[in-house]
């Protein structure tokens, strides 16, 4: 089959995969004048940060709550460039219910300087003892305190915490509170350089950082219809249900996509944005000579996450967001009404409850995991002990993202490979960030900063981190001072 050439005048860019590095990919390259086209097997965009269509709601429902932070400053600057910061709703107190169903709220003081204004958050926490909480800043004071680990000697969270005394109720009320949410991983099982980057590089770093972002409508209205349209404006062509079967190419250059139904594309520059389980099967044997970074993207391990979607005829709770202390339940977000096509337009109460790292999920019953689910939220609003449940959804992504575990970075490629005009995006390629929104929109936006410097084009998309704090930054130079 020949050769299709396209013909606009500028540097051609194909993008493979439609998830956010992809999208970010493509609206980098776009706004510096390329010519951009978007291939995507799935018929939408979006990937994992998607929605599918409810048969008994006839509405969409995601599946699986994403939110954001403040520290995720590229994701808010997508956000902004396509449009799409009115989808958002911020939430400054984080409402925490500890085992004995009680409301803590986790409100930084906004006068104090980062890191303090999170010390102040952190001793207002009551279900902790006065010991606990102390244990825990002196814990955050060290690890902020410590260098970064080099990656082949790096240990678990977990571990680390045992070594700097913090108990077993502190670790299970407090660090894998925050962090299974944050890096999808159980602490024994996540790196001290994830958690690190969790904590110093994000809560203790700016003020904002801490701050939920939360969709306020689904998924695919944002990064799905409202992105298409975005990019269509910018006469990006969009390919839905365009299954790339292969890459063509030498140790040199990128030559062709080749289309599952043969079809053959040339491009002046490829940005391959699809899991790490799959990038390899994409490429020619003479590209993977030429690229020993991707010989290790097998050792990378996934992590599941199960989101438990519940209809119910009475509200759950009275906070919009709740994080469940010590149980299996451990985010629950309130959605409000919606109406039950299959019961007469009954209207029932929407929420979801997420687990993160569900690994004691996989392979369990849907009507156990909903039962486990239910009793934790009766235990916390005893209401609910009356409601009935009106429709039920269980989703568990068995590979939602890649696990942080120690050592892990080394099998994260950078974005620009060997090959010249061939680029790499996604969460899992080396953004310095865990498995988020945040690092796949950082991958994109490099992968297309490297498509601008090959070409000669000035041009930087990477936005900063919040500005961290005088005080923080003294701290952080006293610390590393010999």
């Amino acid at each position: 089959m020949s050769v299709v050439r396209l013909q606009t005048g500028g540097a051609t860019v194909a993008v493979v995969g439609g998830g956010l590095a992809g999208l970010a990919a493509a609206v980098g390259a776009a706004e510096h004048g390329l010519d951009v086209e978007l291939f995507e097997r799935r018929g939408r965009l979006g990937g994992r940060a998607g929605s599918f269509r409810d048969p008994v709601t006839g509405g969409l429902v995601d599946f699986c709550q994403h939110v954001s932070m403040g520290c995720c400053t590229n994701l808010a600057d997508f956000c902004r460039r396509v449009g799409l910061r009115d989808g958002f709703r911020r939430e400054r107190r984080l409402h925490l219910f500890s085992p004995d169903g009680n409301q803590h709220d986790f409100a930084p003081a906004g006068w104090l300087p980062a890191p303090l204004h999170v010390g102040w958050a952190l001793m207002r926490l009551g279900y902790l003892s006065v010991g606990e909480r102390l244990g825990v800043l002196r814990a955050m004071r060290r690890l902020a305190a410590e260098p970064p680990p080099a990656t082949d000697a790096e240990e678990t969270i977990g571990r680390w915490l045992h070594r700097h005394g913090q108990s077993e109720r502190a670790v299970e009320r407090f660090w894998s509170v925050v962090l299974q949410s944050a890096l999808s991983e159980t602490v024994d099982r996540a790196s001290l350089r994830a958690a690190r980057k969790v904590f110093v590089d994000g809560l203790m770093a700016s003020r904002r950082a801490y701050e939920l972002e939360v969709p306020q409508v689904p998924l695919a209205e944002l990064f799905d219809r409202r992105v298409a349209a975005w990019l269509a404006e910018r006469n990006v062509a969009t390919h839905l249900g365009a299954r790339i079967a292969r890459i063509e190419g030498d140790a040199r250059r990128a030559t062709a996509v080749v289309l599952s139904d043969g079809t053959r594309r040339a491009f002046d520059y490829v940005i391959v944005a699809v899991p790490w389980g799959r990038v390899r099967s994409l490429l020619p044997h003479a590209i993977l000579a030429a690229m020993p970074a991707l010989d290790g993207v097998e050792n990378i391990r996934p992590t599941p996450i199960t989101a438990v979607h519940l209809w119910i005829d009475h509200p759950v709770a009275a906070v919009s967001h709740a994080a469940l202390v010590g149980r299996l339940s451990q985010w629950v977000f309130s959605h409000g009404r919606q109406d039950l096509l299959t019961s007469g337009s009954r209207t029932a109460h929407y929420c979801q409850v997420v687990i993160s790292a569900s690994h004691e999920l996989v392979g369990r019953r849907r009507e156990e995991i909903v039962a486990e689910v239910r009793r934790d939220l009766e235990a916390i609003w005893p209401e609910v002990r009356k409601a009935r449940l009106l429709h039920q959804r269980v989703v568990t992504h068995t590979a939602a993202v890649f696990s942080p575990a120690p050592g892990v970075d080394r099998y994260r490629p950078g974005q620009q490979t060997p090959i010249e005009n061939l680029m790499l995006a996604g969460d899992w390629t080396a953004t310095g960030w865990p498995a988020t929104m945040e690092s796949a929109i950082r991958s994109g936006y490099l992968a297309a900063e490297s498509v601008l410097k090959s070409l000669g084009k000035s041009g930087r998309l990477l936005v900063p981190d919040l500005p961290q704090s005088t005080l923080a930054r003294w701290m952080s130079r006293a610390s590393h001072a010999p």
